[in-house]
Formats: C-alpha cells, structure tokens, sequence
C-alpha cells in the first residue's frame, strides 16, 4: 500500500482568487490526488497524493493546462531558495513596472487627443492638431488613437492571453473580465473607424463619442498601475519570513585537528566542532563544550536579555554570540535546527487557509461568471428595454466588468494571516496554521499546567531559618555539603549560594543516605564537623530536637515547600525551604485573562495543598489536583463538555494528549518536542503573557479579515450595480469605465494596505 506525500510548488501567473480556484480544480480531477489547497498571496500549491498514480508532470500538465505555470520547489538550503524567489518576485514587479510605464507614455497623449475637444469652457476645448481634428480629420483622429492604443494592448497582452485562455477553459478570472471588456471596447472602435474609412458613417461633431480606444488603453494602463501595487504590498505581508531567513550565516568555522576551516554552513555535520568568535551568528544547533559568553537570543525568541551560556549549555542557530568565544559540538543541522522549524511553522501557517476563508472561497468560484452575466444582462436590458443606443449599452457592459474586483475577495485573509503569523513568529509566538489564529480568538477557559508551565519546573530556595548564626552562615554550610551532590534540592542550595557568591568550604566525606538526606563531614585539618542536611526522617534517626521548628516547617509544607533540616554536631543549626516557584509572569498573564473575561484552570499532579497555594498567588478560578498524567486529556474533555471553548497550557510529555484534546494547544517553547508538535501555537520564549499575547494577536487578526471581507463584498456589492447604472435610474451619472477601472484597482491595494496595518497593533 501506498503512502501519500505533500509537495509544495509554486504556482506562475495567477492574479486573482479564481485563478487559485482553478489550478485546484485542474489538480483536482487527476487521480491520486487527495487534497490541495493555493494560496494567492504566497503563489503556493499545497498538494497531497498518492505518488503510484500521479506524477509531478501529471501535475504540471494540469496546471499547464489551466494556463498557468508551476515551479517545482527545490531541494536546496531555506535562504538560497528564498533568495531565487526574491529575485523572482522582484523581476516580475519591476517588469510590471515598466509595462505600466509603457501604457502610461501612450495613455496620456491617447487620453489628451480623445477626451480633448470633449471637455467643456473655461478650460476646453483642448486644442489638437487640425490634423487629427475630430471633425474635419475623423479617420486621422481615430487611426491616431488606435496607434498610441496598440503598445497599450502590447503591454498588457498577458490579460489577452492568460483571461481568453481561462474563458476557453470555462474557467474565468480577472484577466477575463479586463481581456472582455477591453476587446469589447477595442472592437466597437475598430467597426466605427472601419465605417468611417468606408464612408458608411457621415463624419462630424458626434464622432468623437463613438471610440472606446482611450477607454481601453486607459483601463489597461490602471490595472497595471494597481497590480504593481499589489504585488509590492503582497511582497511586504512575508516581511517576517524574509528576515527569519536571513539570519543564518552563510558559513561557519570548524575546528579540525587545532586548524580553524571556514566552510559553507551546508558543509557542517552533526558532531562537528564549531568555534564562534564574538559578534558572530550562531550557524547550527549545539551544545557548548569550551568557553562562556552571552548569546542575544531575540531574533528567534522575541526575548531581549541575553542569554548566558557556559559549558554543557545548549545554542541555537542563528543567536548572536556576545564577547566570548565558545567551541560547541553541533547537534541539529540543515532542516533540524530551531530556525529551520520555526520557518516552517510559519510558512505552513502562511499556507494553510483560516475556516473564515471558506465563504469568500465559494463566492470566488463563481464570481466570475456572475459578473458575466450581470454585464450581459444589463447591456440587454438598457438596450432593449431602457431604449438606449450601442455607445451607452457598451458604457454599461465595459464598466460592469471592470469594476468587478475577485482580487480584493482572494486577497481578503490570506495577507491578513500572512502577517499576523508574521507578527507572532517576531514576537516568539508560533501559529501552526489559519485554523488555529481563527479559533484562539474564541477562547473562553485557559487550563494551565503547573510544573514548568505557571513554575519554573526547577526548584529554588524560597526560605532560610537560622536556629544558629545566621542566614548565610547556614547557607555556606548547605551549600558546602550538597556540592558533591546530584540530588535536584541539592542543586537548588548550591546555586543559590553561587547567586550569593557565597564562598563553599571542602569536604572530607560525603555520604549519601537515600530516602533521608546527606551526612557530611568538613574541614576535618582544622575544626571538624559532622553535617547532616536532610528530612525529618534523618533528624529522627539522629536524634536532632525539632520541636523549635515544628510549626514553622508545617507551614512551610503546607505551602507546597519541601523543608530540609541541617543539623551540624548533633544540633539543630536551621532549616532551608526550597520550592519550584511561581514565574514572574504567571500572575501577570493570569490577570491579563481575567481582564479578557476568560477562566482559567490548572491542571497538576501535585497534592491539593501545593496545588492552592500556587492558585492562590497567581488568581486561578479552578484547581485540580491529584491528577494522573494519563487522566490530563479526559480533565480537558469535561471542560469542553461544559460548552467551554478550551486552550490547554504545557511543556512536558504528559501534556501531550492534553494539548491534542483541547480547541487549542499552546506548549511552551522550552518544553518538549513532544509536547511543541502536539500543540496549534507554540510559545518560544518562557514567558506566560504570550498567552493571552497569541489571544490578542488572534482577535486583532481576525477583526482584520472581517474588515477586509467587509470592504471587498461590500465594494463589489456597491460598484457593480452603480456600473450597471442603477444612479442613471435615479437621474446620477454614468460611471466612466475609466473610473471604474481605477476604483478596481484601488479595491485589492485598499484590502492588502489594511491588512499591513496589522505590524502596528499591540498584541500586549
């Protein structure tokens, strides 16, 4: 049996939704396909199929066929293949751009010579050479114009030919519509210049209203202008993954046998030794094995203190090394990197289409078509029943088609999801896909993990208790004791004492005692002395009094802290509370949400006193404690059951499920890989306020696709009747097809600037 693959490809040509509707119609039909989706903005074809019945030249045909043309996508590094499509879009923009000067140079002087000895006192009419006189040199006047049209027509000949072969196609796009309507204009100008060449027509001071050539030239000449526009606005919506991509360095130095080599960054191999000098990128993932400095981690985490790394710390790609210089062992390369998955999170978001999406998709389909029709039906009906002649019945049906605009619909959520995902991926906040930004706005109970989630998932001293000398004193002994050991509690004391800069002393013997704590001896040359630093259970074995501290150390239980009791000589000296302890952002973000109006719960295993004393620092609604790792997802789907839309909050394996089960999973970027793929948005920095940030981005996004959906049904709603003369009714003007092929244009820039401005919203 088979397995289906996903390719993606990009897809040449396309200028509107429609034609993103059909290219997934042609690839569709082929058998083995089973699904495929276009995305306009990005020119991508997402396509998955059985490759035992289809080919990628199968596919190509198709899509050939469709009159479009694809790219296949190539198996070379992330920034080289960004690089090329940079350099595509470019070229492709700066052509636009000359075309559009082309057909600007004869528009003008075509508009000038046609409209000319039209406009009224005081300022016409315009004067024109007798020799092109409307009235006395009809013909020169209508060959004149018919010449400045033709370059025109040539630069905008990839309407005629991509728009005919789409209508052939019974597949009709915006290039249809333009390619209909200035042929239609073009060909009525051409019958009456025939007619006036053949003396069929008397020549006079009428004629200059029976040429549409300056209407064509001038339509062609604007849509021009308003797809160059576009295009360059398009280009600004993936701002986010250009400079994601650009931050890997081209090379890296490998240290072989002492000698330093500067290689190609796709040269560089797992295990390899990699030296980083200060003010470098970061090439690959690894880990540290010589040297200390400070890694500037902002790019990729949105977090803006550097990051200290010392021997045994991990690095990620493309950071930037502060004023040391470390060797690390590469450990993730190529498509492995943090980078390169990050870059694909957000590229596969940028491709997937939001579920709000799915109606302007539908409209698109038969868009075209309908605007067709109302054209045709329109011009029927002014001829046959309003009475009106051929120049005002081909006034209606050019404008009809010329304002339609299936741009600004196509255009309507894919930019605002482009750069929405773009923010997030700045801010440290990873969105999977259009589905979940759709859906986090909706969110009404956040359930959060305890350990690592609302804690720090490690523990630290919260509390010393001197019985003897003092705080420090009691903490130099700990310290000194616990610094041979691996225990996590013994770790905590020891790096509390480094924060201190506490200075340790050494230590004769040291025996572990599991279950009960350590017993140690120290500086036996001079004056000797027997530690223990442990449980309750260890002091009970070794007589230690501890009724001084009994209620205190309850307390301290009782808040969820793990008391451990140093006794030196046999007597009790105090006691070291050491904690996992509460984020400095958990309270924060928890208040953030309730200012959202949004629930929040927390889910942990930890015994319901620990459990409520977390709650209670940090302001959760509801506590459950207790629970099994495997009984997580089964907590969540009474919360969906409740009618709650639920996010659930985790970093660690057993969250995994959870994260699945809930409307959105949101894992902690520090977490697990388990975990980050089992969720819809990943968080990279440590940091809890990007909770109800990826909730605020959601909303402001989703208000931008609704506002941009408004525009573009409500423009065609509006234009096309007004170019159908529903003002001429009501005794208004006729619209000019001129102004209504400017108005189109405007329509799909209008619909890709507002979604641009999404860059300025304050997601915190």
């Amino acid at each position: 049996m088979s397995k289906n693959i996903t390719e993606t490809y990009t897809v040449t040509g396309m200028m509107c939704q429609a034609c993103a509707k059909a290219v997934e119609r042609s690839v569709r039909k082929l058998d083995g396909v089973e699904d495929q989706s276009v995305n306009i903005v990005t020119e991508k074809l997402k396509i998955e199929y059985d490759p035992d019945k289809v080919e990628f030249e199968n596919i190509k045909s198709a899509i050939e066929k469709a009159g479009y043309g694809v790219l296949i996508q190539e198996k070379t590094s992330k920034s080289d293949t960004m690089d090329k499509d940079k350099i595509r879009k470019e070229k492709e923009i700066s052509t636009l751009f000359h075309k559009f000067i082309v057909a600007i140079v004869f528009a003008v002087p075509l508009l000038y010579i046609a409209m000319g000895p039209m406009i009224s006192k005081p300022f016409g009419p315009l004067p024109v050479p007798r020799a092109i006189d409307p009235i006395t040199n009809t013909l020169n006047y209508a060959l004149v114009q018919l010449a400045l049209l033709l370059p025109i027509m040539g630069a905008g000949y990839k309407f005629y030919i991509g728009g005919f072969r789409s209508l052939f196609n019974l597949s009709p796009n915006m290039d249809s519509l333009v390619a209909i309507s200035t042929s239609s204009a073009f060909l009525y100008s051409m019958y009456s210049t025939y007619k006036v060449a053949s003396h069929k027509m008397m020549i006079g001071a009428s004629m200059d209203h029976q040429f549409y050539f300056e209407s064509a030239g001038i339509i062609i000449a604007l849509i021009l202008l308003g797809k160059y526009f576009e295009m360059r606005s398009k280009g600004r919506t993936s701002d986010a993954i250009k400079k994601l991509m650009g931050l890997q360095p081209k090379t890296a130095i490998i240290v072989i046998e002492g000698k330093e080599i500067s290689t190609p960054i796709e040269s560089v191999e797992v295990g390899d030794v990699i030296l980083v000098k200060p003010g470098e990128r970061i090439p690959v993932d690894g880990v540290v094995i010589e040297g200390y400095t400070s890694v500037d981690e902002s790019m990729l985490t949105g977090e803006s203190i550097p990051v200290e790394k010392k021997i045994g710390d991990p690095v990620t790609g493309a950071s930037i090394n502060g004023n040391g210089s470390i060797y690390f062992k590469a450990e993730k390369i190529g498509r492995e990197t943090v980078l390169s998955q990050i870059i694909k999170l957000v590229e596969d978001a940028q491709e997937e289409k939001a579920p709000i999406a799915e109606l302007a998709d539908v409209v698109s389909g038969y868009f075209v078509p309908i605007v067709i029709s109302i054209a045709f039906v329109s011009a029927v009906v002014w001829y046959i029943i309003g009475g009106k002649d051929i120049v005002f019945v081909l006034t209606i049906f050019i404008s009809v088609l010329v304002i339609a605009c299936p741009c600004a619909l196509g255009l309507a959520t894919p930019t605002a999801i482009m750069v929405g995902t773009g923010i997030g991926a700045q801010n440290g906040i990873l969105i999977k896909g259009g589905e979940a930004l759709e859906g986090a706005h909706k969110i009404k109970t956040v359930v959060f993990d305890k350990t690592g989630t609302i804690t720090e998932g490690k523990p630290r001293v919260t509390d010393i208790i001197a019985v003897q000398g003092n705080g420090l004193e009691i903490l130099k002994i700990a310290a000194s004791a616990e610094k041979g050991s691996e225990h996590p509690l013994g770790e905590a004391i020891v790096e509390y004492a480094r924060e201190k800069e506490v200075e340790l002393q050494n230590i004769d013997e040291f025996n572990n005692i599991p279950g009960f704590g350590i017993e140690v001896k120290i500086d036996k040359k001079t004056e000797e002395k027997t530690i223990l630093l442990g449980n309750r259970k260890l002091m009970d074995k070794h007589g230690v009094e501890l009724r001084e501290v009994s209620e205190i150390s309850s307390k301290l239980a009782f808040n969820g802290k793990t008391p451990m009791f140093l006794a030196v000589n046999g007597g009790l000296y105090g006691v070291i509370a050491v904690a996992d302890v509460v984020k400095e952002s958990s309270k924060r973000a928890v208040e953030k949400l309730h200012d959202m109006d949004i629930e929040v719960a927390m889910l942990t295993g930890d015994n319901e006193n620990t459990a409520n004393y977390i709650a209670n620092q940090v302001g959760i609604d509801i506590v459950i404690a207790d629970v099994l790792p495997e009984d997580k997802s089964a907590q969540i789907e009474k919360f969906k059951a409740g009618g709650r839309f639920v996010a659930m909050v985790g970093d660690g394996i057993n969250d995994a499920p959870a994260l699945a089960k809930a409307d959105i999973g949101i894992a902690i970027g520090s977490g697990t890989d388990i975990a980050m793929e089992s969720a819809d948005i990943v968080l990279m920095k440590n940091d809890l306020m990007d909770v109800p940030a990826a909730i605020k981005l959601s909303k402001v996004t989703i208000a931008n696709i609704k506002q941009n959906l408004f525009w573009a049904f409500g423009y065609n709603t509006i234009g096309i009747p007004i170019a159908a003369g529903l003002l001429y009714i009501f005794g208004g003007p006729l619209l000019n097809p001129m102004f209504a092929a400017a108005a189109m244009g405007l329509s799909s820039v209008s619909v890709v600037s507002n979604a641009l401005r999404l860059k300025n919203k304050k997601i915190i």
